[in-house]
């Protein structure tokens, strides 16, 4: 959606993106990114780092952004959050804002540029996803619903966005959420959910179709639940970390401490460890917040 916006305005853009494209709404996008530019590409390039925080927050990707002027849009609580001059350029970010996506649209009206058919589209399953289609929507929240009435009067479509986030799903994926609903624990008196995913069933049942989003909304709808936490062995020796929570617990503040970052009532880590160790650990960190 930016690079569009960019070549509207007769830049010259390459968008780039490391993955995982595992998620069915997003998967179709793939072949629009590169994995990582060539040295001549890179070479007098500016950068934009779009719903992330910084350049260490973008994976292999980073060795290729050192030394470039960098911007910044996100709206994540792990970042800084000013507008003005960063520490590599330009940071433009809100932590209020529901969506990245909600910052990208007032710059497209910042420069001028009416809002085309699909740019809507895309900011809309953009603004719905980070919502969790406006589940996660507070009394506060106003603004994500005035700017979705602002994409739809710009074409798009609500309808074809929950298509794209709930449609689609395999057998194996239903299957595989079954599987970690099974073996989900109540834990600190029923105030953690939390259960785990092993490798060896992710390859069984198919890792394209893992379906997070259900899985949270499940387990949300659970009585006493504070915080949900589930922990998928990626590969031997690396675990994702996935947190959600209510309002008492940041999980972003959990997050953080093992590298990770996000939302207070939704983030994640990359955390080095076999899954028994994984478990240990971020329970451990549980345990402290319960305790307080």
């Amino acid at each position: 959606m930016l690079v569009s916006l960019l070549r509207r305005l007769g830049k010259t853009a390459i968008p780039c993106m490391e993955g995982p494209w595992k998620r069915p709404e997003i998967e179709r996008f793939q072949g629009l990114f590169c994995k990582a530019p060539d040295k001549e590409q890179c070479e007098g390039a500016f950068v934009i780092i779009a719903d992330c925080s910084s350049p260490d927050r973008t994976g292999d990707l980073a060795a290729f952004l050192e030394g470039h002027p960098t911007a910044i849009i996100d709206h994540h609580l792990s970042g800084a959050y000013y507008c003005g001059e960063g520490p590599a350029g330009p940071v433009f970010a809100d932590s209020k804002a529901p969506a990245t996506t909600c910052l990208i649209a007032s710059l497209a009206g910042a420069l001028g540029l009416s809002l085309e058919r699909e740019e809507a589209q895309l900011l809309l399953l953009g603004l719905c996803t980070d919502t969790g289609f406006f589940r996660h929507v507070d009394e506060k929240g106003a603004e994500a619903f005035e700017i979705a009435a602002y994409l739809i009067h710009a074409g798009a479509s609500p309808k074809a966005a929950f298509r794209d986030m709930n449609g689609g799903k395999s057998l194996g994926s239903r299957v595989l959420l079954g599987k970690v609903l099974s073996r989900c624990e109540g834990l600190f008196g029923g105030r953690l959910l939390f259960s785990t995913e092993p490798l060896e069933e992710t390859q069984r049942w198919g890792a394209e179709g893992r379906d997070s989003d259900s899985l949270y909304q499940i387990l949300q709808n659970t009585a006493g639940m504070e915080a949900i936490c589930i922990v998928r062995e990626e590969e031997p020796g690396r675990c994702a970390v996935g947190m959600r929570s209510r309002d008492k617990v940041d999980v972003a503040a959990i997050a953080a401490a093992f590298g990770g970052g996000g939302h207070k009532n939704a983030a994640g880590a990359s955390v080095q460890g076999a899954l028994a160790d994984v478990r240990e650990f971020v329970l451990a960190a549980f345990a402290k917040v319960f305790a307080e």
